[in-house]
């Protein structure tokens, strides 16, 4: 049976291109990067040339680039960060729709004294930059806001509110593991400070990951050891993981617009005709402002958990929230912050392509999912068929 894999804001697969560039570092070029002669020196070209080309997918300067471990470091690097920057300040504004590398830090430092906003969202996952704007104070050391969100796929206006955070002279920071190499970034042109992403997100290996930080900005290492990164992470470097990932953000640029046209059509496709087949489903999220991959639907009365494990016997490869909460029973807390009715939220799907689906794929999840649906409502003592649908255009 052939996977249809439609999980990618969870994972993705590694791109053939980034396997193949990464081999030798395993075998034949297994050097150290910061050995004096040429055997480890060659190795050392490759990880600068790794910043150069993540840095021109960013619109950044490759002294700018930090590789580090994952997403969830290079989160708890950049807050962390701020906060030593500014140990007079304790103040943190973020959202209540943020990643758990971001919820779970701060409620860890809400007991360490530090005062947390989380900023509401409105029903169709947006925020409000005049509550933003007011919610930040002298006392603010820094901003969190995500760039994508990773279930809905709504876009943050976080640009402008990098601006406003600047105006105010407060470190910005944002999550962008789901916006890198699906919606195009320049750095160079925003009040950004620091930015987090994961490879695995785009078809590089898991178990690496990038923090930008501006020049200028204030960095206190979040790992202390050696000089490696420019003494901004120590530690060895994971050197296959770090080449990997370079040309992964090669190909990112490269596929940009096939994100936007060719995956954007097939998400849509997928969207429109599970509405039209599927009575009382709704998409959750803004439809205009979100990820060109992505589309988060909720069917009522039925559970998300039924739905996947029915999907799944077709090969069809999806999630009802974040990878990270998933093993949770309770409905997602973006879902819950967006005022979700509780029927729809537990009934909730999160459908994410790549360059690598097809059309044919596409057809099978909507040929087999009413069916599947229409099994589950049938088990359900709240299912009423025939009372209206309510499916949103």
């Amino acid at each position: 049976m052939k996977t249809i894999y439609l999980d990618n804001n969870a994972t993705t697969r590694v791109a053939p291109e980034v396997l193949e560039e990464m081999l030798p570092y395993f075998s034949q070029l297994y050097g150290n990067p910061s050995s004096m002669h040429s055997f480890g020196g060659q190795v050392g070209r490759k990880l600068r040339e790794a910043h150069e080309k993540m840095a021109a997918l960013l619109g950044a300067s490759p002294d700018e680039i930090i590789f580090t471990s994952c997403g969830t470091e290079s989160d708890n690097a950049a807050v962390r960060a701020a906060l030593h920057s500014n140990p007079d300040k304790r103040h943190i504004v973020t959202s209540r729709v943020e990643h758990p590398a971001i919820r779970a830090l701060c409620a860890h430092l809400a007991t360490r004294g530090y005062r947390v906003t989380e900023l509401p969202v409105d029903a169709e996952g947006r925020l409000d930059l005049e509550q933003y704007r007011k919610a930040l104070t002298a006392d603010t050391a820094v901003v969190s806001l995500m760039w994508a969100n990773n279930e809905t796929g709504v876009v943050f206006p976080v640009e402008q509110a990098a601006e406003i955070a600047g105006e105010k002279g407060i470190i910005f920071h944002t999550d962008a593991v789901q916006a890198v190499g699906k919606i195009p970034i320049d750095l160079g042109k925003t009040a950004i400070n620091m930015l987090s992403l994961s490879g695995h997100k785009l078809h590089a290996p898991k178990g690496v990951g990038v923090l930008y930080v501006r020049r200028g900005t204030k960095f206190s290492p979040f790992m202390i050891g050696g000089h490696q990164e420019k003494g901004r992470r120590g530690g060895t470097e994971n050197t296959p993981g770090i080449i990997g990932l370079g040309k992964a953000a090669e190909l990112a640029a490269r596929y940009m617009e096939t994100e936007n046209t060719v995956v954007k059509n097939l998400r849509d496709r997928l969207e429109n005709a599970l509405l039209a087949r599927i009575p009382n489903s709704r998409v959750n999220g803004d439809r205009v402002n979100r990820l060109p991959n992505t589309t988060n639907i909720s069917f009522e009365f039925v559970e998300g958990e039924g739905i996947l494990l029915m999907m799944d016997e077709f090969g069809i490869c999806a999630s009802s929230g974040s990878a990270c909460t998933s093993g949770s029973l309770q409905p997602s807390h973006v879902l819950r912050a967006m005022g979700v009715p509780f029927t729809m939220a537990h009934g909730s799907i999160r459908f994410s392509l790549s360059v690598y689906n097809t059309d044919e794929e596409i057809d099978l999840v909507v040929e087999k999912l009413p069916a599947i649906i229409e099994t589950l409502r049938a088990m359900s003592p709240y299912w009423k068929p025939g009372e209206g649908v309510c499916a949103r255009s």
